[in-house]
């Protein structure tokens, strides 16, 4: 099918060059696909596998020495702030730029240039805007994307993408009467129209209301039960939190790597919160007769958060020490640090600001 250029949306012009010609630096999809990119992969080995991987623009440094390994089937979360260099290495990994020093396997492919084809055969990119073009219905899209990346007969693959996605109902909408959320589940038919390895998503909910974010996290779960390899970059941590089986924090250099419950046991202690209906009378005299209580503060009256060496050991000796001294107790629960907490922990800086 041919799509005159006029037809076309200025968000979306760059896709039309970066597909067709593999060298644009805003390329976003695999290219010259034959649909066997997931089903072909090696499983035995990890999806991605990236050592000492180091991007420079000048003297700035994008990213330094990242290393990280993502398995199939995994949803691999990287946080970040602004200018961390999420993105970079998403186009680094891509084969969008090529990296400074290290090196990294991508389905099974070693990173290089002359590797480049092969690599976007086996994976798609959906960028922060999905770039369509609006005055195109939603299936002309997916036909005109099937055709630059060389699916032949594509009627079937669309139809299974646009099912995936729940856009079947929608296949004849210009895309421009769709709502934001919408385009969205539409860019993520496009990166399934090559049946990729690995989906790399950047932001896929930016800017989306929290109904139509929603709907994006129904289906990238969705994706996740069949067994797609999801890279996702955010900066929504509890989208993280929902999502990602794995997280890795960016700051420039890797600050860690792990599941959001490993994450929130490394870094912080074990705890109890103790809610009262009246502020106890003594409480330090009271939480010094728990032996497994080993510190406690209070920055709300009735509320005390506790240092525990056992948490199963500790709520029940607390709870008939409370009972003994006769408090009216409302509630005692383990003590929950969100992966925000894990966050702010270990990013200290605004890089972006650092960098002007």
């Amino acid at each position: 099918m041919t799509v005159p250029h006029q037809q076309a949306d200025a968000e979306a012009g760059y896709l039309h060059a970066g597909a067709r010609h593999g060298s644009s630096p805003n390329e976003v999809d695999a290219r010259g696909s034959t649909g066997a990119g997931a089903r072909d992969a090696t499983k035995a080995e990890p999806a991605l596998v990236v050592t000492q991987l180091t991007k420079r623009f000048g003297e700035r440094i994008a990213f330094s020495q990242v290393s990280f390994k993502v398995d199939y089937g995994e949803v691999f979360g990287f946080l970040g702030p602004n200018g961390a260099g999420k993105t970079t290495i998403v186009r680094t990994l891509g084969t969008l730029i090529e990296p400074t020093s290290g090196s990294a396997t991508v389905a099974g492919i070693p990173l290089s240039p002359e590797n480049g084809v092969a690599i976007r055969q086996r994976i798609s990119i959906m960028p922060e805007s999905p770039g369509l073009y609006l005055r195109l219905t939603v299936t002309e899209n997916l036909e005109y994307f099937a055709g630059l990346y060389g699916l032949h007969h594509p009627d079937a693959r669309i139809k299974e993408a646009l099912h995936a996605v729940h856009l079947g109902d929608r296949a004849d909408d210009l895309c421009g009467g769709l709502s934001k959320g919408l385009r969205q589940r539409v860019g993520l038919a496009r990166t399934l129209l090559s049946d990729p390895a690995i989906m790399f998503l950047d932001e896929p909910t930016s800017g989306l209301d929290p109904v139509a974010a929603l709907e994006v996290h129904n289906l990238l779960i969705a994706l996740r039960e069949r067994g797609v390899t999801i890279f996702l970059t955010t900066h929504r941590l509890e989208e993280a939190e929902k999502l990602c089986d794995r997280v890795a924090i960016l700051n420039t250099t890797l600050r860690t790597v792990g599941r959001p419950t490993d994450l929130r046991a490394q870094l912080f202690a074990k705890g109890l919160v103790v809610k009262t209906l009246a502020p106890l009378g003594d409480p330090a005299a009271l939480f010094a007769t728990v032996p497994s209580v080993d510190s406690w503060t209070s920055e709300v009256p009735g509320s005390y958060e506790l240092s525990v060496s056992d948490v199963t050991q500790a709520a029940p000796e607390l709870t008939r020490c409370l009972v003994a001294a006769g408090a009216d107790v409302l509630s005692i629960s383990e003590l929950q640090h969100s992966l925000e907490d894990v966050y702010l922990e270990l990013i200290d800086e605004d890089v972006e600001a650092a960098a002007r």
